[in-house]
């Protein structure tokens, strides 16, 4: 074995940030002090090794110089501390109305994960895998973002299998809230796939099947082109979690753990 010196490529502030949450976690379950293997701030740098390197985590507990049990065990307790400090929807929309903003952006991406057993019936009567987007051709999680227009990430839902569609996901976690925002004044911008959304949910408009764009009215193309000019920002919400916490990339734990990643993730982007 060869020993070498390494630099987490993290803000100390955000390391502190978790350290603090996590001793605060202890504090609330009563851990006796001296009794855990790792201090607050050491368990903080292994989960964030973890989001930042997408690190294996028996690598991170041979690190640590702890057992890969505990490693585990340390890393869901750092992801569910952050994930319960996951901004709600309403406060989210309420906040955004309070800055004065004048549209959100509304988008679905796939959390891809290793290949997971399970199958349901769809709706035409075929089995299909649960987990598997043919929309991507991976196995994942489908998870909804808001962003502010800029592109900041705002809000993330809770994971849904992979064969769920986005308008189907929209539908579960945000679209009811975001009716009440519309008709407050703060309208949310969407790509094709949300098309029937409902009121205050805007979009292009998707071509006729088997046609050329072209032939859209040119109102229409017009809207079209405006309406994903104004978009583009925002949707770049998705590839900056992904960019900065590489580890949802690709989610090597199960899969039922992916919303939780996400919301740790929004939360560990907000205090960087």
């Amino acid at each position: 074995m060869v020993t070498y010196a390494a630099v987490l490529d993290v803000p100390r502030h955000v390391v502190e940030f978790l350290a603090r949450l996590l001793a605060g976690h202890r504090r609330r379950i009563g851990t006796p002090k001296g009794s855990r293997a790792l201090g607050p701030f050491r368990q903080a740098v292994l989960v964030l090794r973890w989001f930042r390197e997408r690190s294996c985590v028996h690598c991170l507990a041979r690190d640590a110089g702890i057992s890969q049990t505990t490693g585990c065990r340390y890393l869901h307790e750092g992801i569910d501390v952050l994930a319960e400090q996951a901004p709600d929807l309403h406060r989210v929309l309420a906040e955004c109305r309070k800055r004065g903003m004048n549209h959100l952006v509304l988008d679905g991406t796939l959390i891809e994960s290793d290949r997971v057993a399970g199958t349901h019936m769809s709706a035409a009567g075929k089995e299909v895998d649960t987990w598997y987007s043919a929309k991507h051709k991976a196995f994942g999680a489908n998870v909804q973002f808001l962003s502010a227009p800029n592109g900041t990430p705002l809000w993330v839902s809770e994971a849904e299998p992979g064969s769920v569609p986005d308008i189907t996901a929209a539908r579960m976690h945000c679209l009811s809230a975001l009716y009440k925002a519309a008709a407050d004044g703060l309208p949310t911008l969407a790509d094709a796939g949300y098309q029937g959304a409902g009121i205050g949910i805007h979009h292009p408009f998707k071509k006729p099947p088997g046609r050329s764009h072209l032939q859209l009215h040119s109102d229409t193309r017009t809207y079209n082109a405006l309406l994903r000019g104004v978009r583009a920002l925002g949707e770049r919400a998705a590839a900056e979690l992904k960019e900065r916490w590489r580890t949802l990339k690709r989610v090597t734990l199960s899969p039922g753990r992916i919303g939780a990643i996400v919301k740790a993730a929004l939360v560990l982007n907000n205090a960087w």
